[in-house]
């Protein structure tokens, strides 16, 4: 027995030391850099750390939100994979536990009467058959040597804590979404109301023609063409009350209800533009921000994975044992201590012509994870660039909606001397159609400008990983 030991023991050793474990690859994040483009600044507080309830101060927007996060149709089967994850965490938190298993067996042989068997049992046991009563418990673990069951539990934990940072990347898009729509509604509203109010004008300088043209001072080509400009002001009512109710339609599904009316409370003209909003560093939005890091966790899987598949190439050390109670007569089953059986051992296994197998798996995790980390370096360039996108649209918006405004006002004081300078008959029925014109793009143009400065501030804070708190 002692030799025994003593050779299993030696062969152990003799194993241990011509194997090596896989170190594992760290996420590249030396490669980060200190700052956004063009933003020079060392103060690491962002808005994406924001609350959605700082963020958003509007509360018909912040009623919509809380309506997509409790009721939208992504973010339960998010929530769903979240659990499914931590049953997998559950199940590999049990990997290294023994396996016991009860095994109760009753059997009865009957030999031929011309066989060995048959000739032995009706000589010495004086009986033609054989019966066999065993009830034991059967006890196996598996040392984890070479961390196998360990690097298991890891890659089913980065599992468990990705599930819950796509729910949040899902929440994220959700909540940007919720505000984009909302804000697109009240656009619509506000284009809406332009299209209204230059029909009206419309009509006014279409009656002033009119009673020139029954005065004789202009041609019918005159009211033609202040028709057509009625009717292109008119025709974009229809264009817009269709548009609204598509979008009334979104922003219900996205709350997880059929198509309804949404309560605004709110206009576009009362909304402000953030004026200053804060992006900190490049660190600061990696840390908190979901895709990021749902990439560094598939990092720690694969790291894990390469550490299983190196583990499959070294043997697997298992000890069993066993105890029970056995008889050849029911009567005697459980005559103790006369029927008590126990046996223990303990074997190595090395795999052999699965070698070569095992070591192509070993490589392919080990490409798999190199992949992980152009991933993740993928990632961090994709959201550093997505933060200073937003960045300079936000800069650029607000230059573009400063001169749009000047041009509104300019062609609202063009329109107002059109109408006194026809009616003085200095000016004719053209010049006034062409000013009403372009006053309705260049309000048109005002409403979609400041929607888009609206819409660059909460892709900004997304960017920046808000959204999720």
């Amino acid at each position: 027995m002692n030799t025994f030991k003593n050779i299993s023991f030696a062969l152990l050793l003799l194993v241990l030391s011509s194997c090596g474990i896989a170190r594992e690859v760290l996420a590249p994040k030396e490669d980060i850099p200190g700052n956004f483009r063009d933003i020079l600044s060392t103060d690491t507080s962002s808005i994406g750390a924001l609350p959605l309830k700082d963020f958003f101060s509007t509360p018909s927007i912040r009623s919509l939100i809380d309506s997509a996060l409790l009721k939208n149709f992504d973010l339960q089967i998010a929530l769903k994979n979240i659990d499914a994850a931590e049953l997998i965490l559950k199940r590999a938190k049990l990997g290294n536990i023994p396996q016991l298993n009860l095994q109760i067996t009753a059997n009865s042989n009957r030999p031929s009467d011309n066989s060995l068997n048959g000739l032995s049992t009706s000589q010495f046991l004086n009986t033609n058959h054989i019966e066999d009563y065993n009830a034991n418990l059967a006890l196996t673990w598996e040392a984890d040597i070479w961390g196998k069951i360990k690097k298991q539990k890891e890659a089913a934990y980065a599992g468990y804590l990705q599930s819950a940072e796509v729910k949040k990347a899902v929440q994220t898009r959700i909540v940007a979404e919720v505000a984009s729509g909302f804000y697109r509604l009240l656009m619509l509203d506000a284009q809406l109301v332009v299209a209204k109010r230059n029909v009206e004008l419309n009509n006014n300088t279409l009656k002033m023609i009119k009673m020139q043209f029954d005065a004789g001072q202009v041609t019918s080509l005159a009211i033609q063409q202040a028709e057509g400009q009625q009717l292109r002001a008119s025709q974009l009512i229809p264009q817009v009350t269709q548009e609204i109710s598509i979008q009334e339609n979104a922003l219900s599904a996205l709350t997880g209800r059929f198509p309804s009316a949404i309560e605004r409370a709110t206009t576009l003209e009362q909304l402000t533009v953030p004026e200053q909003l804060a992006t900190g560093v490049p660190a600061t939005m990696l840390s908190i921000r979901p895709d990021v890091k749902n990439v560094e966790l598939g990092l720690k899987i694969a790291n894990a994975k390469v550490g299983i598949a190196n583990a499959r190439l070294y043997p697997s050390l298992v000890i069993s044992a066993s105890g029970g109670l056995n008889s050849f007569q029911a009567s005697n089953w459980f005559n103790i201590p006369a029927s008590l059986f126990g046996v223990v051992g303990g074997g190595i296994t090395q795999p052999i012509f699965q070698r070569k197998e095992l070591k192509t798996q070993f490589e392919l995790a080990k490409v798999e994870r190199d992949q992980s980390v152009l991933l993740f370096r993928q990632a961090v360039i994709g959201a550093v660039v997505e933060v200073s996108n937003e960045q300079a649209k936000i800069v650029n918006l607000k230059s573009e909606y400063s001169i749009a405004q000047n041009r509104v006002r300019t062609l609202q004081l063009a329109v107002k001397n059109s109408d006194l300078l026809f009616k003085s008959g200095m000016a004719n029925y053209l010049e006034v159609i062409t000013a009403q014109g372009n006053l309705l793009q260049g309000e048109l143009d005002l409403t979609t400008l400041k929607t888009a400065q609206l819409n660059a501030s909460v892709s900004l804070y997304r960017a920046l990983g808000g959204g999720w708190q």
